[in-house]
C-alpha cells in the first residue's frame, strides 16, 4: 500500500524517449531560478531531466508552506487546461541547477489525447499528489509538532537514497507549518533519543527503525 510522498521522481521516466520526439523546448535553470514567474499562472509543463525543484505556496500574510519536491524523471506542474486562482500563490524554484524539456499546455494536451499510457500515468500522478494533500490536511494538520516531524522525516527518508536529508531547519518548519521554536523542541527530543543528528543545512537519521516507531499508522 502506497504511503504519501513529498519527493516526486521517476514517475514519467518511461516516457522520456517519447517526450524527446515531441515538439518541446530545452530549458536550463540555475540554482535559485523560478520555473515560472511568481504570481503568474504557469504556461509550460516541465519534464525534469536533471536537478531538483521545490514547490511552495505563499499566504497573503507572507507565510510560506513548502508542499513538495520534484526531481528527474517527473513532470511538473501537472497537466490541466484551466487557470486556477491559487496558481498565483504557488512558486517552484530550482534547488540545484536543472535541465528540463518544456511543453506548452497545448503540446502536452495533444500528447495526453494521443498517448493512452501517458494519460493514465497523468491520472496516477494526480492521485499521488492528491493523496499527499489529503494526508497533509486530514491527518498531519491535527498531529503534534513532534509527530508531524517524525512523519515528515520518515517519509522523506523513504523516497531518497541514504538517511541524510539536505534540509535546513527553516525548510523543515515551512514544510510542517510550525514555528522555529516548536521545531527546535521536536528536533531536540529526537536528538536526545539518539534518532537524529543535526548539522548545518542537513539532518542525519541515525536510527530509522526507532523513528518509525514514533510515526502514525497512516505514515508507515
Amino acid at each position: 500500500m502506497l504511503t504519501p510522498r513529498y519527493v516526486f521522481t521517476g514517475d514519467f521516466a518511461a516516457f522520456e524517449a517519447y517526450f524527446r520526439t515531441q515538439p518541446h523546448q530545452v530549458r536550463t535553470f540555475r540554482k535559485g531560478d523560478y520555473l515560472w514567474a511568481p504570481g503568474e499562472p504557469f504556461r509550460e509543463l516541465h519534464y525534469i531531466l536533471s536537478g531538483v525543484a521545490q514547490t511552495s505556496t505563499a499566504h497573503e500574510t507572507g507565510r510560506r508552506k513548502i508542499t513538495s519536491f520534484h526531481g528527474s524523471g517527473t513532470v511538473f506542474p501537472g497537466y490541466h487546461q484551466q487557470d486556477f486562482r491559487i496558481e498565483s500563490a504557488i512558486a517552484t524554484v530550482a534547488l540545484t541547477d536543472m535541465q528540463t524539456l518544456a511543453f506548452t499546455k497545448t503540446q502536452f494536451g495533444r500528447m495526453f489525447e494521443e498517448n493512452a499510457p501517458l494519460a493514465a500515468q497523468v491520472v496516477e500522478w494526480y492521485a499521488m499528489y492528491v493523496n499527499l494533500l489529503l494526508y497533509e490536511t486530514a491527518h498531519q494538520e491535527y498531529n503534534s509538532t513532534f509527530l508531524k516531524l517524525c512523519n515528515l522525516l520518515y517519509l522523506l527518508a523513504a523516497h531518497q537514497p541514504g538517511t541524510v536529508l539536505g534540509m535546513t531547519q527553516d525548510d523543515l518548519a515551512d514544510l510542517l507549518g510550525v514555528s522555529r521554536v516548536q521545531l527546535t523542541r521536536a528536533l531536540s527530543a529526537l536528538r536526545g533519543q539518539g534518532i537524529i543528528r543535526t548539522h548545518r543545512g542537513r539532518v542525519e537519521i541515525t536510527d530509522l527503525s526507532a523513528l518509525a516507531q514514533h510515526c502514525s499508522l497512516e505514515t508507515r
